[in-house]
């Protein structure tokens, strides 16, 4: 069923300007941190020594706890082959002891329920035991293909075999409280070619949207709707409830969905995608709007200052688009998942690499830092696994083609037929949109390569016009193409360029998109961006902080004729394309008792690297008229 397959990231070794940086920081900075969090500051990791040691010891923490000690180890595992480092490895393999002596002979493993009473395990759907045990098998999995090792494997193993034999059809229901274990079950099905794990994938998906018939009971909410079970999942039309179980969901639905061929989860996946892209996505890719349930509200209810937009929820896009790109061939998928990928999932990490934000808002008066852990610590692990995971987005094929899904400096050997084919991506991508591909098939061969045309260079900012680019933004910015120097009238197919040729060693594509800064307006519903307009350049959003503005983001206007210029800029120690203009700022007088306005340089810089040098007023959407100007005194 699925179009493509993505090249695992194992086989990228990444070189990018962009992102190698940020790749090294994970290793270095916030891997250290989540260790520290995990081992020494926090019990989570004792508490599976606790179990091991039998002596009858409480549980500290909250019971989800586990899930974060596994997805520290899947970061971990993904920088080892990014970033070799025998001290790190030696690490994974002392915390994969811990947690191998803390599994029960039936398989079962979770500290929680093994601490405080075995009896209530299996019990309530709400307690995340499958969740844990999802992320038990994603960094199994990832340790795997990083290291070979199969310790970890085979304790998923045994949880997941455990979990099928009280599960399943002809057993009991169960549905996913927080839904994690579709995903690492199909995983665990692509690792070991184990078609029950697969099956066990589908039929959890199947069990959603019958509470009443089956009785289902959840104990800790009366909306079901929070945890997307209120209607079977080929049935479901709009988002609901809680975003990060939205997205893993529908990335575990995605998966079977191209595995199977079920047209059901397919339909569902694409009438779901447009209600959140259409309707309830931030500009930055960030969804869930409110803190109340982590998730979604009503249509067009995405606030700025008040913005939730969590870094697991931006994390789980980048998961489910790479899912259904692969589905359908779609490019408008990867088109999604580098919005979320360069703003609101990046943000969620530091410059340093060791403070992190869980919620992600698009204004502020000042009331927001980046800080080095959390209670509930899902994101920081979270955001380390997706940077240092990278290069499982940048390419893909199929027996007949390669797709050149991101532009990240890179190399890899894909094999395409019975012919391995050497890339090589060089790039400065996002800060300028030159790309250079030299191509090395071992033998001299047919077959295409498809090249990915970014939205934003076609005068489209998301699908479904959400947000548009306002005035000459709307005309399509200068692409080119040529190989091996000449220009190629090359055919497009679901948004992607078709270079259909016979390919041989030393052949060289060079393809360069117009990076133009464009104002951006929001569709008429959304509300709380009406006369207002946001900045974006190739994929990068930008805002305004006080840092650069002598301390105020709340007194600027941007008059429509305003007249942009790029500059090269740093933000600490990163160095950025930033946007500046002349425009006026409104001044209040010493006395307090009038206003004026001035013409003033105001400098804005990407989305991803704000809130790094202290809290500063910060906004993406600005006003247009001094009318709508809201300061903040």
């Amino acid at each position: 069923m699925q179009k493509f397959e993505f090249v695992n990231f194992s086989k990228v070794n990444i070189t990018d300007n962009f992102w190698r940086s940020k790749i090294d920081k994970v290793a270095t900075k916030t891997l250290s941190a989540c260790i520290y969090q995990t081992e020494t500051a926090t019990p989570r990791l004792e508490n599976f020594r606790r179990v091991a040691r039998k002596k009858g010891e409480p549980h500290q923490g909250i019971f989800y706890d586990d899930s974060d000690v596994y997805k520290a180890l899947e970061a971990m595992s993904y920088s080892l082959k990014n970033h070799p480092d025998s001290a790190l490895e030696r690490k994974c393999d002392e915390w994969i002891d811990i947690i191998a002596a803390a599994q029960l002979p039936d398989g079962y493993l979770n500290t929680w329920y093994t601490l405080r009473g075995l009896q209530d395990r299996w019990t309530d759907m709400s307690m995340h035991e499958d969740y844990n045990g999802g992320h038990l098998i994603e960094a199994a999995v990832a340790y795997y293909n990083a290291t070979g090792k199969r310790k970890l494997l085979d304790v998923a193993i045994r949880f997941a075999d455990h979990f099928i034999s009280l599960f399943g059809p002809g057993k009991r229901d169960w549905v996913t409280g927080h839904q994690e274990l579709e995903l690492a079950l199909v995983k665990l099905y692509k690792t070991t070619h184990d078609e029950k794990y697969l099956k066990e994938a589908d039929w959890l998906l199947s069990e959603r949207g019958h509470r009443l018939a089956k009785g289902y009971t959840w104990t800790d909410w009366k909306d079901t709707g929070y945890a997307q079970d209120v209607v079977p999942v080929k049935q479901q039309k709009e988002i609901t409830g809680h975003a990060v179980r939205a997205m893993y969901m529908y990335t575990g639905a995605a998966d079977v969905a191209a595995l199977t061929g079920d047209e059901g989860y397919m339909n569902a996946m694409k009438t779901v995608w447009e209600d959140v892209v259409y309707r309830n996505m931030y500009i930055t890719g960030g969804i869930g709007s409110a803190g109340s349930n982590e998730g979604f509200t009503t249509d067009y209810d995405l606030p700025n200052e008040q913005a939730y937009c969590e870094t697991c929820a931006s994390v789980g896009m980048v998961f489910w688009n790479q899912r259904m790109a692969a589905l359908t061939g779609e490019s408008k998928y990867m088109d999604v998942l580098e919005r979320s990928l360069y703003n609101g999932a990046l943000d969620g990490l530091s410059l340093s690499g060791d403070h992190f934000f869980y919620g992600n808002p698009l204004a502020s008066k000042g009331q927001h830092a980046r800080r080095e852990w959390f209670g509930t610590a899902c994101c920081p692990a979270n955001i380390a696994r997706l940077v240092a995971s990278l290069g499982n987005y940048i390419y893909a094929k199929n027996e007949n083609g390669i797709w050149i899904n991101l532009f990240v400096g890179s190399e890899t050997k894909i094999p395409v037929g019975k012919n391995d084919v050497a890339l090589k991506m060089e790039t400065n991508y996002p800060w300028d949109g030159r790309v250079k591909l030299s191509i090395d098939p071992e033998k001299r061969s047919k077959f295409k390569i498809f090249l990915r045309i970014p939205g934003w260079c076609q005068g489209k900012t998301v699908p479904g016009n959400l947000y548009l680019f306002a005035g000459a933004g709307n005309n399509p910015a200068p692409i080119s193409l040529t190989v091996n120097g000449k220009t190629l009238a090359a055919s497009q197919d679901n948004g992607y360029y078709v270079l259909d040729r016979v390919w041989e060693r030393g052949d060289k594509v060079d393809y360069e998109l117009g990076m133009t800064i464009n104002t951006v307006v929001a569709k008429d519903e959304l509300k709380q961006d009406n006369n207002r307009i946001a900045l974006q350049r190739g994929p990068i959003v930008y805002c305004v902080e006080g840092a650069d503005n002598n301390g105020k983001a709340w007194n600027i206007v941007i008059p429509g004729n305003t007249e942009f210029k790029t500059i090269d800029y740093k933000v600490m120690d990163e160095p950025v394309k930033a946007i500046t203009a002349e425009v006026p700022v409104v001044i209040v007088s010493e006395d307090g008792m009038s206003l004026k306005t001035e013409k003033k340089n105001i400098v804005a810089i990407p989305y991803y690297t704000w809130a790094n040098r202290g809290k500063n007023e910060m906004q993406v959407w600005l006003p247009t008229k001094i009318t709508d100007v809201k300061l903040n005194y």
